[in-house]
């Protein structure tokens, strides 16, 4: 049974926003994902369904838990920084593709890779350089407040991502070309 076209660009749209979201936090669109799927607010996209077992949730959980508390401690936030951004990428592949339906298996893999994974890396680079200004700036202090804004961010696109996911991908769009255009600016 093929999707309806209009089913097809909603499902690209909460893909795309999900990866946006795990440019914050790697592990939280995953398990909204999960969740989303578990209860039948999303579609998984073929060979994806595993994502809303309850195996996946609770093991996602876990690694969104130990994630978010990582970032609170002092030091450890930045080495997750430096070496978060492969798994980051990977798991806003994953969250991407795992929710487009509709799209031959080359296409959905391609937009997951491309447009997904380009959302995910700016998203996490614009943090990491955002936290290391946010530490220089406040001797660290500060890092737990720009954690916790990393967070909602993360739980907010997320959670738009399944219930308005146009409108996510057009505030994670915003939220990034605003990072962008600032940052040129204090480059200029």
């Amino acid at each position: 049974m093929e999707a309806a076209p209009l089913s097809v660009l909603i499902s690209v749209a909460a893909g795309l926003a999900l990866a946006a979201a795990a440019g914050f936090r790697a592990f939280v669109p995953l398990l909204v994902a999960g969740l989303a799927i578990h209860y039948g607010y999303l579609e998984p996209a073929a060979g994806f369904a595993w994502l809303g077992e309850p195996p996946a949730l609770i093991a996602l959980a876990a690694a969104t838990a130990i994630e978010v508390a990582a970032y609170y401690v002092p030091g450890l936030d930045h080495f997750l920084d430096a070496l978060g951004a492969p798994v980051a990428i990977a798991a806003g592949i994953v969250a991407a593709a795992g929710v487009m339906v509709g799209l031959p298996d080359w296409l959905r893999w391609a937009a997951a890779v491309g447009a997904g994974g380009t959302l995910t890396a700016a998203g996490h680079a614009l943090n990491a350089i955002g936290r290391a200004k946010t530490a220089a700036a406040t001797a660290g202090t500060g890092n737990p407040v720009y954690a916790t804004g990393e967070l909602a961010g993360s739980v907010a696109i997320a959670a738009l991502a399944v219930l308005l996911p146009v409108l996510a991908l057009a505030l994670a769009a915003l939220a990034v070309a605003l990072l962008l255009r600032r940052r040129r600016r204090r480059a200029a």
